[in-house]
């Protein structure tokens, strides 16, 4: 294909932060008429390099050609000028105001300096239904509509606003299936019509359903783009980790130690358990004293079915069976009654209170589920810091040190110190070793294991499959939000999670 065929081209990309180097020397060329699909695990570039290219962040080096001609884009004003438009993930339009004017916001017809409502809402349903085939009242609310429509109409904004490019990002993540399909219809159109797409999405069926070219990010550099039809899914998959299959086969020689204990009794199981556009139905069972491992790339479920087994999200299908205990849904302080805990994905977001000291982040979740009303005296509080300071050997000089003050490793042990303090039945770990040295992350797994061994159970989440094999008594493996396989004991190998992923299950 030609280079006249050729509406963008990224060259030599690159983007740093404070101790970070997001993007590093980046390539990407998107066609006309194409759909092209930015594929990468988390923290691969992608949403970086997505707001290189919207205006959001500046670029360090390199350069943006837009049809043959350079161009900075220093602001999403500029971004905009150029003709590139983006529907994000949530739909960043406003409720309150009726599907034509969340259209035509900040560029309504006027008509003696007032404006011409009924050209607008002409308009509006011209543009919707001429270009996304969609017949909608747009005098009504936008918050009258369904996420799926809402998600039409922010598309049906960018493209009347873009020149030809629209960059799509996750807009599926909240879509169930036949929400996908009318999109993809949507976007089908359009390409036909010559408009250019960059795709971003974690779900493997929808990259090759949709996709013309796939560019894979990883570690913030550039590993390849290739043709969809060319590209198996076996082979997109190790470029997106960085580990070849083979290579996989040959090194599947850990050395571990299994839990030997009776796996039989159970502790908690879901029946058809879920959560619409979030996980789909589940039906997995957590025994006592295991080491369950979640495994997946990122977008799989994990992360959605560990905050929908502990009520951060809540159900609307199925129940959840706790100790014979059933719920249709359960909420974060009745979980923690119930004997679960949670150590969260971002724990600088979710985990880490900042502000305070070791002790008041370790004895936080004793005390919220205590209540108010019944006050842990400042002499015990100090006692418990001190007990799980030294259990996990914690580097601070004080329990009073201001948590924001330690390494990523130390916040990590110290989120674990404020749920094993509540002695929990299950301590759900959402990748418990990202972002810390290595030295951390081996306390860590050696502490998964003695907690293990000593009757605790543990659902475990990494991205790091090595990790998974070294851990893991069981694994349950989930792709586009459902299980789709597991592995036990000696049969769980990198290779072996790798394989069921890419083929979809297990023959």
């Amino acid at each position: 294909m030609s280079d006249s065929n050729v509406v963008l081209k990224m060259q030599g990309i690159s983007k740093s932060f404070p101790g970070v180097k997001a993007l590093s020397n980046v390539e990407f060329e998107l066609r006309k008429g194409e759909i092209h699909t930015l594929m990468g695990q988390n923290g691969a570039g992608k949403s970086t390099l997505i707001k290189v290219l919207t205006g959001v962040y500046e670029i360090d080096e390199g350069t943006i050609i837009l049809n043959d001609k350079e161009v900075k884009i220093t602001s999403t004003h500029d971004a905009q000028e150029s003709g590139i438009s983006t529907v994000y993930q949530e739909v960043n339009l406003c409720p309150n105001l009726t599907v034509a004017e969340n259209i035509y916001i900040g560029r309504e017809p006027m008509k003696n300096r007032s404006i011409d409502w009924n050209t607008m809402n002409k308009n509006a349903e011209k543009l919707l239904e001429e270009r996304l085939n969609l017949k909608v009242d747009v005098k009504k609310l936008l918050s009258s509509y369904s996420v799926a429509i809402q998600q039409m109409i922010a598309i049906a904004r960018a493209v009347d606003i873009s020149k030809g490019i629209l960059i799509l990002d996750e807009p599926t993540s909240s879509l169930d299936s036949n929400e996908v399909k009318q999109l993809f219809k949507v976007m089908r159109k359009l390409k036909s019509e010559g408009m250019s797409m960059v795709f971003v999405t974690h779900f493997m069926d929808q990259v090759y359903e949709i996709s013309d070219r796939i560019t894979v990010l990883r570690n913030g550099g550039y590993v390849g783009t290739y043709e969809a039809d060319n590209l198996p899914e076996m082979e997109l998959i190790s470029k997106m980790i960085g580990k070849n299959y083979e290579e996989m086969k040959k090194s599947s020689n850990v050395i571990r130690e299994y839990n030997i204990k009776n796996r039989s009794e159970v502790l908690a199981e879901t029946e058809e358990f879920g959560r619409k556009g979030t996980i789909e139905a589940l039906n997995i069972d957590i025994r006592k004293g295991e080491v369950l491992g979640l495994a997946g790339l990122l977008g799989s479920g994990r992360s959605e079915c560990a905050r929908l087994l502990f009520g951060i999200d809540k159900s609307d299908h199925g129940v959840l069976n706790i100790n014979g205990k059933e719920y249709s849904y359960i909420y974060p302080q009745k979980a923690i009654q119930e004997g679960l805990a949670f150590c969260p994905e971002d724990r600088k977001v979710e985990g880490v209170v900042g502000q305070l000291t070791i002790r008041e982040n370790i004895v936080l979740s004793l005390q919220s589920n205590r209540g108010i009303f019944k006050y842990i005296p400042m002499k015990k509080q100090q006692e418990i810091a001190k007990k799980y300071i030294e259990l996990l050997s914690i580097k601070t000089p004080s329990t009073e040190q201001r948590i924001d003050n330690l390494s990523g490793g130390n916040q990590q042990k110290v989120i674990l110190a404020r749920w094993l303090a509540t002695n929990p039945q299950l301590l759900i770990l959402d990748e418990p070793t990202r972002g810390i040295d290595i030295g951390a992350k081996d306390e860590i797994k050696k502490l998964v294991k003695k907690l293990a061994q000593e009757g605790m159970t543990i659902i475990f989440i990494s991205s790091e499959l090595q990790e998974m094999v070294s851990c893991c008594d069981r694994v349950i493996i989930l792709r586009d939000r459902k299980v789709i396989g597991e592995l036990v004991g000696k049969d769980i190998e990198e290779a072996s999670i790798l394989q069921i992923i890419a083929e979809g299950g297990v023959n």
